[in-house]
């Protein structure tokens, strides 16, 4: 779980950070907040935005395919989907 956690607070960062969201602040994200419509009001340019940036970070692929609503709700459900991509990642590497 600390790992979940730390994904969680960097996915914050990451969203204030990739988007230039002025005047709002990781810790005032919510970890089930939405992220699109009535929560953070976020639109489909910043989710591929947000997709480069996770990319980035993670040194993870994102298909277009995964960019769906279920991975983009909240900050817990992009996290666990970055936790999820990493444990596959490691557990190729290790093979």
């Amino acid at each position: 779980m600390p790992e979940q956690d730390a994904i969680r607070s960097n996915v914050k960062r990451l969203i204030v950070e990739a988007l230039n969201l002025e005047g709002m602040t990781p810790e005032r994200i919510g970890d089930d907040d939405p992220l699109f419509g009535e929560g953070l009001g976020l639109d489909s340019v910043d989710a591929l935005e947000l997709v480069v940036a996770l990319e980035k970070e993670y040194a993870i692929s994102v298909a277009s395919h995964e960019v769906a609503r279920e991975v983009f709700t909240s900050v817990a459900t992009l996290a666990a989907f970055v936790e999820k991509r990493l444990e596959e990642k490691s557990a190729q590497s290790a093979d």
